[in-house]
């Protein structure tokens, strides 16, 4: 196809030049050129309106060692793993010499939740969809006020943002907020990677002072299990929450005619788990991860959320401390980190699985009515349910591994589920649970 006119409308030649670029990436990966940023293509007789921003990480020129300048930018970074594979990648976001724990995500879209989300406090996150950032980033969509994850590895960065919603680039968004990312780089043998030989201690780096056994070494030395990740994600002090999901997003049509007192320990609580139990008619009151079962009792609430968190539940013996001294005496509610401890809280053990889930496509069956949603996940721990005592029955098992996904104990009034029914990435399968806790709280006023 001919390019079109220089006097055709700025997104025609801004299309066009994103076709060209798309065929010279074909030939060489690293090569892209710029794009215009605004205004309308006529195609037939529908006219598409795109708002474009260019990703100026991706513009950079270089200097080759021979001295000659490059209009394509070349590989800075590396991501050295503890199992001693060394792999170059071009750089994004902040520079500097991170440490983390590799896990891969298989959502296809929400980068931007998976970004805030603080339950990858301590991981580089690594994106099996290749594309990446086509979209941008907006302030609607944060989970949380922070970006908590050490660092963001991509196959490909996409060379400008198309979305009504978008505010700014990826690469601003996380030079703003000091995070590390890397592209251009192989993420489907790093996945297979992690897939057989299980979730690795990565090094990045753009110091290349730093020798790649220096990294290897790094790498080799840091520890994510056992250590309290949660006390670096949590509030510090109590804050009431009131904001609900906004109508535009709403797609529970019923809102509960009843109010709920429920108090949410913030473990690394995510913004649309609040939203989604506001919208279900819940008033919240959000405590630190450390604060006294007592206080808590205290406020005479309806029920208690234990929320999503990052780490080891084996490294807050405080946290089940506290679980164990609520279960039983209200309705309570954990999701994720808070199943887990709540597992414990029971007398159960909890296991670091090889890889773990982190994705929006897990298959979950309800083994009470045989139903099957698809969940979003994001965890590297499990409860085993062979270590629970009696009366603790197990509701959810994911169908990928079999592994124990959702637990009730009628008894002590409690209900959890190991991933995420607020799906913020994710499908909205499961928000169902949230009436379930709704329901639970109803009974135990009765």
């Amino acid at each position: 196809m001919a390019a079109p006119p220089a006097t055709a409308p700025a997104t025609a030649r801004c299309l066009s030049v994103a076709k060209s670029c798309w065929a010279a990436e074909r030939s060489s990966s690293s090569f892209v050129l710029s794009a215009p940023a605004t205004g309308l293509r006529q195609s037939g007789s529908r006219v598409f309106s795109i708002r474009a921003k260019v990703a100026t990480g991706l513009q950079r020129a270089c200097i080759a060692d021979d001295g000659a300048e490059r209009p394509w930018k070349l590989s800075d970074a590396r991501l050295v793993l503890e199992d001693g594979s060394v792999w170059t990648a071009k750089s994004f976001g902040a520079s500097g010499t991170q440490v983390g724990e590799v896990v891969f995500n298989t959502s296809l879209t929400g980068y931007q939740e998976i970004l805030t989300d603080p339950s990858y406090a301590g991981q580089f996150v690594l994106m099996t969809n290749p594309h990446i950032g086509n979209t941008g980033v907006n302030p609607d969509d944060e989970e949380s006020n922070q970006c908590f994850l050490g660092g963001l590895i991509i196959r490909n960065l996409s060379i400008c943002t198309s979305n009504w919603r978008c505010k700014e680039t990826l690469e601003k968004y996380l030079i703003k907020r000091n995070i590390m990312g890397i592209y251009d780089v192989d993420t489907r043998a790093i996945t297979r990677r992690l897939r057989e030989d299980g979730s690795l201690i990565g090094v990045l780096s753009t110091d290349q002072s730093l020798t790649d056994n220096e990294l290897l070494e790094m790498a080799q030395k840091w520890k994510i299990v056992g250590v309290d990740l949660i006390s670096g994600v949590t509030c510090d002090a109590p804050y009431e929450w009131s904001d609900k999901t906004d109508s535009e997003w709403e797609f529970k049509r019923d809102p509960s005619s009843e109010t709920f007192h429920v108090v949410a320990y913030d473990f690394g609580i995510k913004h649309n788990i609040l939203r989604r139990l506001t919208s279900y008619g819940c008033k919240i009151t959000v405590v630190p991860a450390n604060w006294p079962a007592s206080e808590v009792l205290n406020l005479k609430p309806n029920g208690v959320l234990f929320s999503n968190g990052p780490g080891d539940p084996a490294a807050v013996p405080y946290a089940v401390k506290t679980v164990q001294e609520i279960i039983g005496k209200v309705p309570v509610f954990g999701i994720c980190m808070g199943h887990q401890l709540i597992g414990q809280a029971l007398g159960g053990k909890t296991f670091k699985m090889k890889f773990g889930h982190h994705g929006g496509n897990h298959p979950v069956c309800d083994l009470r009515s045989g139903r099957v949603d698809i969940s979003a996940q994001n965890h590297n721990y499990a409860v085993d349910p062979e270590s629970l005592p009696e009366g603790a029955k197990v509701t959810h098992v994911n169908l990928n591994d079999n592994s124990c996904a959702g637990l009730q104990y009628s008894k002590m009034k409690l209900m959890s589920l190991q991933y995420h029914p607020e799906s913020s990435p994710g499908p909205h399968d499961s928000d169902t649970a949230f009436g379930e806790f709704i329901e639970l709280m109803k009974s135990n006023r009765l």
